[in-house]
């Protein structure tokens, strides 16, 4: 099967510009949604490297779609930074063509295909290993904000549609519930409570958008630090990746879900709880690093609701995991049998931690905004 996927992948190689000869075709990083293969090409010139990847159907139902989003965003990106610094080849992802124009392949099963440029001398960390990285993440999300400012986000598809709808992922939750699958809804009372009790805040974010305090933006809706490329020598932030769910939505959203991943004191599966927790100065570095690579983009009523999106996101994410949880583990990946369950809880009891520390979270993203827009 490895032997035939591998096949497969150089002939479709032939349908894309390369320069050269490949002579390098390898499985390449630890994602877990698409196929990604290292390709390396020579010529008269040297070695050219790109990034070859199959965009997995099950999960994005419409790859033509997704494309179109990410070579529109690209583009915009692309263009931005040509005018403000000249040419910066790592300031985005850039799209490989097709012999036939275009920036995606369409296979003889229907599977899209699609080819970036290689970033080099670059960095992408699972988690950070110095002082600036996590703070680097959160300008490089920043930056993408601003630079798709005047992006109509409106015009783009959404690839996976109320990805971040909380009202419509808790109406998910009562179903499931409902439905007990695989008979787990009596042992987590305790957990449903909790995420039907916060139903009111659930709406928040809609609400404040349909009365006009939030305005719809372009968002990557995947911003952990391994979607960041550092810059290996300097390690400051070079541009954001893995554009698949980028999409219209909000931008305190992308800005909660750093915070729910990368300023909690554990991991997202930490069994033992009282390890988790949010830590502020984490929550700090972010918010001086996000509102620094927006320059002002945002809001006052967005910049206000940024602790907002981080409660929203660390819940949302906790009510995901316990539906897949009570519907038998249909859509996450587990390692075991209790393994959505652990995660549910660490995103509750994340919830619960930022409620007891909301005056402290306020108080800084005040004192942040205060100092960056001075």
């Amino acid at each position: 099967m490895e032997n035939a996927a591998h096949g497969n992948a150089a002939r479709v190689l032939t349908q894309f510009q390369l320069a050269g000869e490949v002579v390098l075709l390898v499985p390449y990083g630890n994602g877990h949604i698409n196929d990604t293969y290292l390709v390396e090409t020579k010529d008269g010139v040297g070695v050219k490297r790109y990034i070859l990847q199959r965009i997995n159907s099950s999960v994005f139902r419409d790859p033509l779609q997704l494309m179109d989003n990410m070579e529109r965003v690209t583009a915009h990106v692309s263009q931005r930074i040509r005018a403000e610094h000249g040419d910066e080849e790592r300031g985005t992802l850039r799209l490989l063509q097709t012999r036939d124009g275009t920036h995606r392949y369409l296979d003889e099963t229907g599977a899209c295909w699609r080819t970036c440029y290689f970033i080099e001398d670059s960095l992408c960390l699972e988690r950070p290993e110095q002082d600036g990285d996590f703070y680097q993440s959160a300008v490089a999300f920043g930056r993408f904000q601003r630079q798709l400012l005047d992006f109509p986000a409106e015009q783009l598809h959404e690839t996976i549609p109320d990805f971040h709808n909380t009202p419509k992922r808790l109406a998910a939750l009562r179903k499931a519930v409902r439905r007990d699958r695989v008979g787990r809804a009596a042992d987590v009372e305790r957990e449903l409570a909790f995420c039907f009790a916060r139903a009111p805040f659930a709406d928040l974010l809609l609400e404040r958008h349909a009365q006009g305090e939030l305005p719809l933006r372009v968002t990557h809706n995947d911003t952990k630090l391994n979607n960041v490329m550092l810059d290996r020598a300097t390690r400051t932030a070079l541009c954001v990746i893995d554009l698949d769910t980028v999409m219209p939505g909000f931008s305190v959203t992308d800005f909660g879900d750093s915070i729910r991943f990368g300023a909690s004191t554990a991991a997202e599966d930490e069994p033992d709880l009282e390890r988790v927790c949010l830590s502020l100065p984490l929550f700090e570095q972010y918010t001086e690093g996000f509102l620094h690579g927006c320059e002002g983009l945002l809001t006052d009523a967005e910049c206000a609701l940024l602790p907002e999106g981080a409660k929203m996101m660390a819940l949302e994410c906790g009510i995901r995991f316990l539906t897949d949880y009570l519907d038998g583990d249909r859509y996450f990946k587990i390692s075991r049998p209790d393994h959505n369950l652990l995660r549910c809880r660490t995103q509750l009891r994340l919830v619960q931690d930022m409620e007891d520390k909301w005056a402290d979270m306020k108080a800084i993203v005040a004192h942040v905004k205060g100092g960056v827009s001075q």
